[in-house]
């Protein structure tokens, strides 16, 4: 038996104002350069980047070109997801070579996912810089990887897992932070 303890870390209102928050902390870095681009790392992190897209777009007038990572093939611990992972496409409309890239995720826990995109994204072609922007970032790095932009920083545990919630992909908007306690029946 399974019991799952959660609590709400934001809400629908606490998370869009966290992604203007992170909007514009990307738009005051990075807007004046015009080789800069955001690319989301799939799933939640494509939606993420379509809205700070959007954000950036109603503040400075300009849209910031969109790409899209799928991870999967990249990824150290694929033979652990699944006996057929899924992979689906990658979209970059654009010469990723001097481009300036912000890289978009939902959570950054150990850093592997990102490393992955990282692996992917010089694949593509070598950018001039690469920055990091998450929605959550709770902590326990495996990578020495650091996000540059963060909308909300936790301390958190293995035993926990953060939820992000997306109305276009699970029907709501929110952050949770769930405690996971096994409880066996011996």
């Amino acid at each position: 038996m399974t019991n799952n303890k959660s609590s709400l870390l934001l809400d629908e209102k606490g998370l869009k104002k966290t992604l203007k928050n992170l909007a514009d902390a990307i738009a005051d870095d990075l807007f004046g350069d015009e080789d800069f681009v955001l690319i989301g790392i799939r799933t939640r992190g494509v939606v993420l980047a379509e809205c700070l897209q959007q954000l950036i777009k109603e503040r400075t007038k300009k849209k910031i070109p969109i790409g899209v990572l799928d991870i999967t093939l990249y990824r150290d611990d694929l033979s652990t997801l699944a006996e057929n992972p899924i992979v689906r496409a990658s979209t970059l409309p654009f010469d990723v070579n001097d481009k300036k890239i912000v890289l978009v995720d939902d959570v950054i826990y150990t850093g592997r996912t990102i490393r992955a995109a990282l692996d992917q994204i010089v694949d593509f072609g070598r950018p001039a810089l690469v920055k990091l922007a998450v929605l959550i970032d709770r902590g326990l790095r495996e990578f020495p990887i650091q996000p540059d932009f963060v909308g909300l920083k936790i301390e958190t545990s293995p035993k926990q897992i953060v939820q992000v919630r997306l109305s276009d992909i699970d029907g709501d908007d929110k952050v949770i932070l769930m405690e996971l306690n096994h409880k066996s029946g011996r």
